[in-house]
């Protein structure tokens, strides 16, 4: 199986509990995922992160219905967690964030190595670069947001 890998930073200005607490919440990923993907997380309850952790969303990919169910692979608060998928859109897909204080605020570093239905083909024709997209957009979100707190 061919993987992939996808590296990116964003540096918040933030205190890092504040921003890994964002992050500690499962539901707001639903603020962080774009309209297109019809993100939803259909996990009920409080969801209380740690290793171990399931959680299961709904998303529409290209028009299509799926279900994305995740397991929290490690839990180290303030400074780094790995989701895995268990089903979903991908042969593979697990994503470090890793959080760390600079002078300026917050670094977050997201790693995912991912391996798409349809392999290296699918990859170069839109895989690459919905996974940009989706990135590019939580940094708006980010960036936009941690201006007036408003999500934090």
């Amino acid at each position: 199986m061919k993987t992939f890998h996808f590296q990116d930073e964003i540096v918040l200005p933030a205190p890092l509990d504040q921003v890994f607490g964002f992050f500690a919440e499962a539901r707001n990923l639903e603020k962080l995922t774009p309209p297109w993907l019809r993100f939803e997380v259909l996990t009920t309850g409080p969801i209380t992160m740690a290793a171990g952790t399931l959680i299961d969303y709904r998303i529409r990919w290209r028009g299509i219905p799926m279900r994305w169910r995740t397991e929290i692979e490690v839990w180290e608060p303030p400074h780094r967690f790995v989701d895995r998928q268990i089903r979903g859109p991908y042969r593979l897909w697990r994503h470090e964030h890793l959080f760390s204080e600079q002078s300026d605020g917050t670094s977050i570093i997201d790693r995912v190595e991912y391996a798409p239905f349809g392999g290296a083909i699918a990859q170069r024709l839109v895989v690459a670069r919905d996974v940009e997209r989706i990135f590019a957009y939580r940094h708006e979100v980010l960036r936009r947001d941690v201006a007036t707190f408003s999500c934090f």
